[in-house]
């Protein structure tokens, strides 16, 4: 009888991923970024096959893809190592070598859209403006561009056109929850909202005429809403909302005249169709937990891109048969019952705040004792009802999982999100001990067996948890993470910087707040072993804020492992390097812990 072995660390990772897609005007072909030979390249399936061909192999991250409407050419927006700093490029149908359209070294190119006839290029870049940044207008003929957005006060992107493109959309984000719209006629730009103020977000517009524009919104209201605004008469009506949950995605379908909706509810999204002229609201099936991207074709046939807890980012069509897997990504060598689901738990925080939680418990049989807590990154985002290799491999291995959903994550409310703007150390740091607390009265941890790993602002909660409540670890795992307020406000992208004061804090005005909330000043207390790790072109969390609290901390002579990927920046674009650096953490809690 043959006999194989459980599987190991690289089997959780040897999944693919789905970063962004398309479908051609005609439906006859769909292109995506995946990861099949281990990096990022587009892919395509000539529809109704659904066998992938490469198209390029250029082995780089894709952030969006858009066909011509004529389908002649597709456009990529393509970044290098990790450096976020995207470049517009095209490619044949039929694939080859991504060809330059709108390329500047060092600039970050947003959101391409392309006129009707295909003619005129639509995009944003810092190229011109690295903080405000501007909209432009390119002609691919003639190649003449114009300046058409000059962005002023925040972070300004170019968002749609009208259908005979006599009007723009576009946004100006102030802060995460601070985000106003507006629309730019040939006479005037007007907010869609009724007023600036209070602070509210608009998520999503589009145009459904030349004269109304649907829009998500939470203008005075704490979850957001789908509203409509009018250019003729000015006017902005709320249509249709529904309690608790956060209107997020919004798609416009002109052969049936419908509005496609996502929303956010706590850890997971819901997908609704708004039929204008029934003005009615029908929740649909989806094949997710979690929805990333829809996809409404020229023939209103609807695709979709999400994920679910033991089920990696795949694409689905809607058929009226339901929904019609194209991709059928899993985790291959794994069976289904190696893949466990969390339990959603909610608990009291210090100041009566409830808190979801994600809490991961592996098979009785495997459990080795230990509970590893994970703030997750952001701040304002979730732990949500999605596919985390990461998590499902450290489960297997016998560690539980505990991953709260602490004030400022997403998918509670505007005021809930709002919590962390201006205090990324106090309260929600104490969510976090007030999880640890509920784990160990409930049985779930002891105080002496707990370990701590986080990435991006979960990498600083953890540097700083480990500085202020060391008693609770046993080790402590930084990945990419801001180790100082000050140095980390200093050098992120400049077009952060409009934003940074109200998201994190102003340097001078919040100086003694910010230095209480910084870990680098708690070296004294992180006594525990440490890995760090680390992209070099990471552009959101520089190199140095990892290099500071290493150095610090190898100087006073602790245990301190540093990993630094050079072809990487804020996160793993490479499967090899993922797969090494989970070894590394795999071996790091092991030798700890056993």
């Amino acid at each position: 009888m043959l006999n194989f072995p459980q599987p190991d660390v690289e089997q959780f990772f040897q999944t693919y991923g789905i970063e962004t897609f398309a479908v051609s005007p005609d439906e006859s072909q769909l292109v995506f970024s995946t990861n099949l030979n281990g990096k990022y390249n587009l892919w395509a399936m000539d529809l109704p096959n659904t066998f992938p061909y490469p198209l390029t192999f250029h082995n780089q991250s894709c952030e969006h893809i858009t066909y011509d409407p004529k389908g002649e050419f597709v456009l990529a927006v393509v970044d290098e190592d990790g450096d976020e700093n995207g470049q517009i490029y095209a490619v044949p149908p039929q694939g080859g070598t991504l060809q330059p359209v709108r390329k500047k070294e060092g600039a970050r190119h947003i959101l391409p859209f392309l006129s009707e006839n295909g003619k005129h290029l639509y995009y944003t870049s810092t190229k011109d403006d690295e903080t405000f940044m501007k909209g432009y207008r390119y002609n691919i003929d003639t190649d003449e561009e114009e300046v058409i957005i000059h962005g002023e006060e925040g972070m300004t992107i170019l968002i749609d056109k009208s259908p005979e493109e006599k009007s723009l959309l576009y946004m100006k984000s102030f802060s995460n929850t601070y985000q106003l719209f507006y629309v730019k006629t040939e006479e005037e730009d007007l907010l869609l909202t009724p007023s600036p103020e209070p602070q509210h977000t608009v998520s999503e517009a589009v145009f459904v005429s030349e004269q109304e524009i649907y829009l998500l919104t939470n203008y005075e209201s704490d979850f957001s809403y789908l509203a409509r605004f009018n250019l003729e008469t000015k006017d902005f009506e709320k249509v249709v909302h529904m309690e608790a949950e956060d209107f997020k995605q919004l798609k416009y379908d002109q052969t049936t005249d419908s509005l496609y909706i996502i929303s956010e509810k706590g850890v997971r999204d819901n997908l609704y169709r708004f039929k204008r002229v029934e003005e009615q609201l029908q929740q649909l099936d989806s094949p997710v937990g979690v929805i990333d991207q829809l996809v409404i074709a020229e023939s209103g046939t609807v695709y979709l891109r999400g994920d679910s807890e033991t089920v990696p980012s795949n694409l689905f069509k809607q058929t009226e048969k339901g929904w019609e897997p194209l991709t059928k990504y899993g985790v291959p060598g794994v069976k289904d019952e190696y893949l466990i689901r969390p339990d959603y738990v909610t608990y009291q925080s210090f100041d009566g705040l409830e808190i979801e939680a994600l809490l991961y418990r592996p098979k009785p049989e495997k459990d080795n004792g230990h509970m590893i807590l994970w703030p997750h990154g952001g701040p304002q985002a979730a732990e949500r009802a999605s596919f985390r290799s990461l998590f499902l491999f450290l489960v297997h291995e016998g560690y539980s999982l505990f991953a709260p959903n602490f004030r400022g994550s997403t998918g509670y409310g505007q005021e809930f999100a709002k919590m962390i703007e201006g205090d990324w150390g106090h309260a929600p740091r104490l969510d976090n001990v007030a999880g640890l607390d509920w784990l160990i009265e409930e049985g779930y941890a002891s105080k002496d067996q707990i370990l701590l790993m986080g990435g991006s602002y979960g990498g600083y909660m953890a540097l700083l948890l480990h500085g202020r409540h060391p008693e609770y670890f046993k080790v402590v795992v930084d990945i990419f993470g801001p180790c100082n307020l000050f140095s980390f406000i200093d050098s992120v992208p400049e077009h952060w910087k409009p934003a940074i004061a109200q998201f994190v804090g102003d340097p001078e005005k919040d100086k003694e707040k910010l230095q209480e909330d910084s870990p680098i000043n708690y070296l004294d207390s992180m006594t525990k072993p440490m890995l760090v790790i680390q992209g070099a072109k990471d552009p959101r969390v520089v190199k140095a804020e990892s290099d500071q609290v290493v150095e610090a901390l190898k100087k006073k002579g602790r245990d301190v492992e540093y990993i630094v990927l050079e072809d990487e920046g804020h996160g793993f674009s490479k499967k090899e390097n993922e797969i090494y650096v989970y070894r590394k953490v795999l071996d790091f809690l092991h030798r700890h812990t056993q």
